[in-house]
């Protein structure tokens, strides 16, 4: 599979690079940016040969000749990009999350409709094993029919860790001239969070459906986007909470936060509490109501290009997380969420 990175907005860039040069049946064969510094770690890092280094997306398709393109770019920009790359019929790995707003998530969807091609929106939470392990006991049903979902997500801040989770300390400058803290580009910790909690907790709620959304923010003074939000969704099955945290004590994948990150659900017949990065999850059921410790298992998948390449090579669709219909749901309630903190209201979404 040949693959090319396109945009290097988003710091995941260089962390989905470097899966595909540890995948034995994967070549990285380009890599793109408008600002060729921003390549030069990636380019080191992987042996990119020059002649592999573009600044014109265009060229580095029509050279490279990618089978895939893994994008980049920043949140208000994903319907751009994918509008751009479509034409050229490649399949394209839109890192998280889907997009600005549920109309930009159906652009990306339309201008992919009739390649014959693939989408798929990565969510690194979906390749961490505990998440992988509770959607599997709720398959399973060891907690009976889902009836609620809490998430709590976030670490100390985007600009304090680079690609391989390098720690950085920004100053006020360098936040102010980030795309991170820009309303215009889709910043915010509601638009880059809350994908998470909503499209992981479709994957979990199943045939569950949503109703109404309630959102409340925080944006500290001096900055144009929110550090903090708290979303309530109305299901037919009760109410689920998922919350958004830029500004964590630390980073949960150092040592997790108090409140902890990760997920909470809640059946009909008991509980999972699951964790980011942790080795085992908690269980309640009827059983034992005074719960248990349960491992994680093993991944299906290690990452999403070992995923992403294998439904491409066996003709399969994506699922989960990663396919359009989970991830749109999921959009449709940050949508919610954004327009509820906005005008302070309850969004009607049945």
């Amino acid at each position: 599979m040949k693959i090319a990175g396109i945009n290097f907005d988003h710091m995941h860039m260089g962390d989905l690079l470097r899966m595909v040069h540890e995948h034995s049946n994967s070549e990285l064969v380009g890599i793109c940016d408008e600002q060729p510094e921003r390549m030069q770690a990636a380019a080191e890092n992987f042996s990119v040969a020059p002649e592999r280094v573009f600044t014109d997306y265009r060229e580095c398709i029509e050279k490279a000749k990618p089978d895939i393109v893994i994008l980049c770019p920043a949140t208000a920009e994903h319907a751009l990009w994918t509008e751009r790359i479509a034409p050229f019929g490649v399949h394209i790995l839109m890192e998280k999350p889907f997009a600005a707003s549920l109309a930009d998530a159906d652009r990306m969807i339309k201008a992919m409709a009739n390649t014959g091609k693939q989408l798929a929106i990565n969510w690194p939470l979906r390749w961490l094993p505990g998440n992988y392990t509770a959607h599997k006991l709720v398959e399973e049903g060891r907690i009976g029919k889902v009836t609620e979902v809490s998430h709590y997500g976030g670490n100390r801040g985007p600009l304090y860790h680079t690609a391989d989770k390098i720690e950085t300390n920004p100053t006020t400058e360098e936040k102010a001239a980030s795309w991170w803290y820009s309303k215009d580009k889709g910043g915010g910790s509601l638009l880059d969070y809350l994908g998470y909690g909503t499209t992981l907790g479709t994957w979990y709620h199943g045939e569950n459906k949503p109703l109404e959304v309630q959102c409340m923010t925080d944006v500290p003074a001096g900055l144009e986007v929110d550090e903090h939000s708290i979303t309530m969704i109305r299901y037919n099955v009760g109410l689920s909470k998922f919350e958004t945290r830029w500004g964590t004590f630390t980073d949960p994948w150092v040592h997790q936060p108090q409140p902890m990150c990760g997920f909470v659900i809640k059946g009909t017949g008991g509980t999972i509490s699951c964790y980011d990065y942790a080795q085992t999850l908690r269980i309640q059921d009827n059983t034992h109501p005074e719960g248990y410790d349960e491992p994680v298992r093993e991944l299906d998948f290690q990452n999403p290009i070992e995923y992403f390449t294998h439904c491409i090579e066996n003709g399969k669709n994506v699922t989960g997380p990663l396919s359009l219909e989970v991830s749109r749901t999921g959009q449709l309630l940050v949508d919610a969420a954004f327009r509820s903190a906005e005008e302070r209201k309850i969004i009607s979404v049945a």
